[in-house]
């Protein structure tokens, strides 16, 4: 019977631990556009979408995942991100960023103090880095809205030894003054475009 209650009782705790990105709705297609496919989903008690976008990379996973989680290789982000800092950088394990978003007039540009961690499948080759925010690290700065409700992931899944499948899927509440319909529209497109930047860069190389 005690085991049976402590059981039960972890599957309570778990339940509870459970992120929210995996407590949502099934997966909308949305479109596809040069090769990529986009989905999103509305998450329970949120206003917002999370979305996830799917694209192969004629490179292989090894190579993928090497610029993804080098710090000092960040040419090819979005030019929304005005401001980079690397605050630590563990190779192969983990990394605490701080960035500034601009955003268009007139309203106020974003920051973000984020904990990325690397997970790998040995068995599938199966590769991972996970974002969220990083508290209590980064000082906030008068002029700037510090986003606090964020969630990243990249997977970088080997096809053959010079493919791979790349997953990106997020989701942002970038606070205050910004209508949900407003940022829904603005981040439709953010995992083709990064997916595509990536493949892109990746490629030329």
């Amino acid at each position: 019977m005690k085991n049976n209650s402590v059981q039960i009782l972890l599957i309570v705790l778990l339940s509870l631990m459970s992120p929210i990105w995996l407590s949502g709705q099934t997966w909308k297609f949305v479109k596809e556009r040069d090769g990529v496919q986009m989905y999103s989903r509305r998450e329970a008690g949120k206003g917002l979408k999370l979305y996830k976008g799917i694209g192969d990379i004629k490179v292989s996973a090894d190579k993928v995942f090497t610029l993804l989680e080098d710090v000092n290789h960040t040419e090819w982000w979005t030019k929304d991100v005005t401001h980079i800092q690397v605050l630590l950088y563990e190779k192969d394990k983990n990394a605490h960023y701080y960035l500034v978003y601009q955003l268009p007039w007139p309203f106020k540009d974003r920051d973000l103090c984020v904990n990325v961690t690397e997970t790998i499948n040995r068995s599938t080759g199966e590769r991972k880095l996970t974002a969220v925010p990083l508290s209590g690290v980064c000082v906030e700065h008068e002029g700037l809205v510090r986003i606090k409700d964020y969630w990243q992931e990249w997977i970088v899944k080997p096809i053959d030894n010079n493919h791979s499948r790349i997953e990106l899927m997020f989701y942002i509440d970038p606070g205050i003054y910004l209508p949900s319909w407003l940022i829904n529209m603005i981040l439709g497109d953010a995992p083709i475009n990064s997916i595509k930047a990536l493949r892109m860069y990746m490629e030329k190389k």
